[in-house]
């Protein structure tokens, strides 16, 4: 009996292949930086309420943006390192004490707003895993 053996081909085009882009892309700092300018202007009009502006608002915002961006920045950084169960839970825990903290701004009970971040981060880490187990490389 014959057997059909197929031997690898290598091609040789003299060219080397150029290593992967290093930096940071402009999608790895833009989302982060719309995250926190969206966060901060919500905290700052929630802490506003209607009323005059003061700095204390302002610094609200400011501040409450930042963090938040810099918290994106770093899990957008660091994720790749994680397991997809991780990094589901790394999601839903941002995602929830977002909505935690901006629940709290609104004058509700720390109890409530706790509620409202579990459920939220909750449902978060759950589409999270989805997206990430049915996306697996």
């Amino acid at each position: 009996m014959a057997t059909h053996a197929t031997m690898p081909v290598r091609r040789r085009s003299g060219r080397t292949r150029t290593p992967a882009r290093q930096g940071h892309g402009t999608t790895a700092w833009a989302l982060p930086l719309a995250l926190g300018v969206i966060l901060g202007f919500w905290a700052f009009f929630i802490s506003r309420d209607g009323g005059a502006t003061t700095g204390g608002q302002i610094w609200l915002g400011v501040v409450s943006g930042v963090v938040f961006a810099a918290l994106c920045f770093l899990l957008g950084r660091t994720q790749r390192a994680l397991p997809r169960e991780l990094r589901a839970a790394a999601y839903g825990a941002l995602a929830g004490g977002a909505v935690g903290y901006l629940h709290s701004l609104n004058g509700n009970s720390v109890l409530m707003s706790s509620v409202i971040g579990l459920a939220v981060g909750a449902g978060t880490l759950v589409c999270a895993f989805y997206v990430f187990y049915t996306h697996e490389d």
